[in-house]
């Protein structure tokens, strides 16, 4: 996510057939409790079409990667000036992913509400694309990011009170409940929670700076990834995915499957990649004082279309598993550029 959104806390018509969508088996999660012992790591948030181009931090708030210059003074020799650096911290080789659908009803029900995320995610790990990061993780092994059991929580309400925001830790700790309570819990798992149309998420009590459609003054971002801790060293990895098919973070209107599964897909792919090259904020990012400094790598991939009515997320159009979807890029070290394909477009 970009530099001026990294927070201290785990702090984005052609016509072809549309993937089938595939019958879904869901696991329902009745109880929540509460964690008073999680602690949040970094939140590291896409920004909206509408925010980017901002200079600077929201009053208040700071970077983890303020004081990482001393470790970007070790590169040595020449250097792309969009390459990621290793940070030294933990990448995801191989994960299993789950969805947690919230609030699911007869109007918006799990997976076909958001498209198919849950086709997305299984067509992505059988695909090409995926190999872009065996630069990162240190493996080109097939099939290492499978989709295992997906959760529907259906009456997990925000701290603030129902019709209220989700905050930041109210996510973490429903990620981290769900993990514990299904063997989840580690850097094998990745959870994805996804947010009902109308449902905004800030990133604490404060509600300064959110996924707000509905308050242009607060909003800032599309979704995120973060990751939570308890005090016995078990870690959630999770990402937020907010309903993605309004003004400021869907993707242009001719694309392979609509608007509402691509703009689902091209911010859910974002997050992804950015989850297992950068887990818990200390492995892969750009660490050169040139503009881009802390941006991983799906930040430096995600372009946008200026029209005369509104700005779009602009995707290139990509083949997974036999399917066409519409997602943006990656940064490859390795070509030294926004990619698609191990191999290069």
């Amino acid at each position: 996510m970009l530099k001026w959104f990294r927070y201290a806390v785990l702090a984005f018509s052609l016509t072809a057939c549309l993937p089938a969508l595939a019958q879904q088996d869901f696991v329902t999660v009745q109880h929540v409790p509460h964690v008073s012992n999680l602690r949040t790591g970094s939140f590291i948030p896409m920004p909206t079409t509408h925010a980017r181009g901002l200079s600077s931090l929201p009053a208040g708030v700071g970077s983890p990667h303020a004081n990482a210059a001393s470790r970007s003074r070790l590169t040595r020799g020449r250097r792309n000036p969009g390459d990621l650096e290793y940070q030294g911290g933990a990448v995801l080789p191989t994960a299993v992913q789950h969805a947690i659908f919230t609030d699911p009803s007869s109007s918006c029900p799990p997976n076909s509400c958001w498209g198919d995320p849950i086709g997305f995610l299984s067509d992505l790990d059988k695909s090409a694309m995926i190999h872009l990061s065996d630069q990162y993780v240190g493996t080109s092994a097939p099939h290492r990011y499978p989709v295992g059991d997906n959760f529907v929580v259906p009456s997990y309400n925000p701290s603030a009170g129902v019709g209220q925001p989700f905050t930041n830790l109210d996510l973490a700790i429903l990620a981290y409940s769900v993990a514990a309570q299904t063997g989840g819990l580690g850097l094998g798992n990745i959870y994805h929670v996804f947010l009902v149309p109308g449902q905004d998420v800030c990133f604490d009590s404060t509600f300064k700076v959110c996924y707000s459609p509905d308050n242009f003054k607060t909003w800032a971002f599309c979704a995120y990834h973060g990751s939570a801790q308890d005090t016995n060293g078990n870690v959630v990895l999770y990402t937020v995915e907010p309903f993605q098919n309004v003004s400021g973070c869907n993707v242009r209107p001719d694309t392979p499957n609509g608007q509402l599964t691509d703009s689902t897909n091209n911010v859910l792919s974002h997050e992804f990649f950015e989850t297992i090259t950068d887990p818990v904020g200390d492995g892969w990012w750009n660490s050169l004082n040139n503009g881009i400094f802390g941006e991983e790598i799906g930040d430096e991939c995600s372009f946008l279309l200026f029209t005369a009515t509104d700005v779009f997320f602009d995707p290139n159009l990509v083949r997974l598993n036999q399917n066409n979807y519409a997602v943006q890029p990656e940064y490859s070290n390795s070509q030294h550029a926004c990619s698609t394909s191990a191999g290069g477009d």
